[in-house]
């Protein structure tokens, strides 16, 4: 039974509500929003927790803090818990069955190595329209950039949300961009926006793609609720038709935005890991069901013996 010993509970902490849960196993806040996968989430570096990051989500500015097994969502009820933000931290899935299943399709000693290094990792399951954006976004860029070009065009075309009481519990990082206090836009906002004025948010040759995104969303050309019940490969072809979106950006948006957990990205990274460690041969198919969490398990293990080595 998935989180069968995790316990759940109210706290009130300075006026907001928090969610306490204890037992929480095969977790790692750090590595949960330093693994690339999130785009509005940043380290609260003088949390008197072992750990703790925040951002907005789903229109609230949360922070997820953790000491050992015990996790704190502050900013949030009960009820969200078990309707959003369970689901959003990967915490209504079972990653003990999970990491067997991969380990299961593959006798790669690098592959075991990538699990067990980067265990506490979990698929966040983000905003599906946001995730196309944000990885539409990501095309030749790094993260500190693209963090910068969500926020600004939050700032430009979001909603700010209620800080009331977070005043501890907020971002370092987020304190030089009022951007990262709003909700990401709607496409209906981005269309009012235009070509013009998305390029004046310095989104250079991605203007255009986002505009196209936004507007085949709006117009039902792109139904996101259709992509939920599709096949992953069929879903990769069906956002494919968006102006600006290959398989790549596809892939991401996909494992990140609609839980297609076989989903694999390829990006300069992965091919590196692909040829370094796996033969000529290899599929990202041979991994089976959870392909996508295999890759970010790899990512981040490259990433770590390049930071251990450097």
């Amino acid at each position: 039974m998935v989180n069968a010993t995790v316990s759940v509970s109210a706290i009130k902490e300075n006026g907001i509500n928090v969610v306490k849960l204890c037992g929480v196993e095969l977790f790692d806040a750090g590595k949960v929003f330093d693994c690339g996968q999130c785009f509005r989430f940043d380290e609260v570096l003088d949390s008197r927790h072992d750990i703790e990051f925040a951002g907005v989500a789903f229109g609230k500015y949360i922070s997820v803090a953790q000491d050992g097994d015990t996790v704190y969502i502050y900013n949030a009820t009960v009820e969200e818990y078990e309707s959003v933000w369970k689901k959003f931290l990967g915490l209504d899935r079972d990653y003990g069955e999970i990491n067997a299943n991969i380990l299961a399709l593959s006798d790669n000693p690098a592959l075991y190595d990538a699990v067990s290094r980067s265990s506490g990792i979990r698929i966040l399951y983000q905003d599906a329209w946001e995730a196309i954006c944000s990885f539409i976004i990501s095309q030749n860029n790094n993260i500190p950039r693209i963090k910068k070009l969500v926020a600004a065009i939050s700032l430009e075309c979001g909603e700010r949300v209620d800080l009331s009481g977070m005043e501890g519990h907020i971002a370092d990082a987020h304190k030089a961009h009022e951007g990262n206090f709003y909700s990401f836009p709607t496409p209906e906002s981005l269309i009012d926006l235009g070509i013009a004025g998305l390029a004046a948010l310095k989104t250079g040759f991605r203007a255009k793609y986002i505009f196209d995104a936004a507007g085949r969303v709006c117009s039902g050309e792109i139904d996101l609720g259709l992509i939920e019940e599709m096949s992953t490969a069929d879903a990769v072809k069906y956002l494919c038709s968006v102006k600006g979106i290959g398989p790549k950006v596809a892939s991401c948006a996909l494992l990140f935005g609609f839980a297609k957990l076989d989903a694999f990205p390829i990006d300069v990274w992965i091919k590196k890991v692909i040829a370094k460690y796996f033969d000529t041969e290899f599929e990202p198919e041979s991994l089976g069901q959870y392909a996508g969490i295999a890759q970010q398990y790899l990512f981040y293990y490259e990433r770590y013996l390049q930071s251990q080595e450097g």
